[in-house]
């Protein structure tokens, strides 16, 4: 059942064209769904990303993440109720905003509509992050997240957030400190043909596309280990 649901999320394909050697199509989505409504698929990433940290020699509770977002076009069966317009990116579909922690490892993810403001979803990430994370105490952002968040996060879920901007007189492509990271971490996912464009009905359905990308990078990743 799992080979079933990480070939739909690597191949990207419809559920109802799973080969003939896996279980049924709507049995696979079936059990799909109900770890998507009980939260197993949280679950079992936080717990493979506890284990891949503790074999880096590390705690494994972060104390420090970094976020951004990413706007991913939106397919036929994305409704329009929860579908929207990113006039930065030019993109109809929605937005996927992360938290990952120094290494790039994920902490939380929020899918919105595409037209919503870094800013303004922020606030969702950033307290989805705390309730996940109760030891994070800084976390890095993009020029996007600056303003009133800053001295939210501050007083009311007492998280530091420290803007990193690019300096007026740079030029061309520089790597910039932490925001590299969660970048990198952007293009883990989006391997995942499943995770390149949004298909899914419900904004939860397409949260759980992303933990399960990052369950089978973690999996490889202490398996090869």
């Amino acid at each position: 059942m799992l080979d079933a649901i990480f070939y739909v999320v690597r191949g990207g394909i419809p559920w109802r064209q799973l080969p003939r050697e896996f279980p049924p199509p709507m049995t696979v989505y079936g059990i799909y769904r109900r770890w998507v409504r009980d939260g197993s698929w949280q679950r079992l990433h936080d717990a493979l990303r506890d284990q891949v940290r503790v074999r880096q020699g590390r705690k494994p509770l972060p104390t420090a993440a970094v976020i951004d977002s990413q706007s991913v076009r939106g397919a036929d069966t994305v409704p329009t109720s929860s579908r929207g317009y990113d006039g930065g990116k030019r993109v109809n579909g929605r937005k996927r905003h992360i938290a990952v922690d120094t290494g790039g490892l994920l902490l939380a993810v929020v899918v919105t509509m595409a037209g919503i403001q870094d800013r303004d979803a922020a606030f969702r990430l950033l307290t989805s992050l705390r309730s996940a994370c109760s030891t994070i105490a800084l976390v890095w952002a993009d020029g996007g997240y600056a303003g009133r968040l800053v001295i939210w996060a501050k007083t009311v879920l007492n998280l530091t957030v420290e803007v990193v901007k690019r300096t007026d007189d740079t030029k061309g492509f520089v790597v910039l400190p932490r925001r590299w990271v969660v970048e990198r971490t952007v293009a883990w996912i989006s391997k995942h043909r499943r995770c390149v464009r949004d298909y899914e009905t419900r904004p939860e359905h397409h949260e759980a596309m992303v933990y399960l990308a990052m369950i089978m990078v973690m999996s490889r990743r202490l398996a090869h280990e």
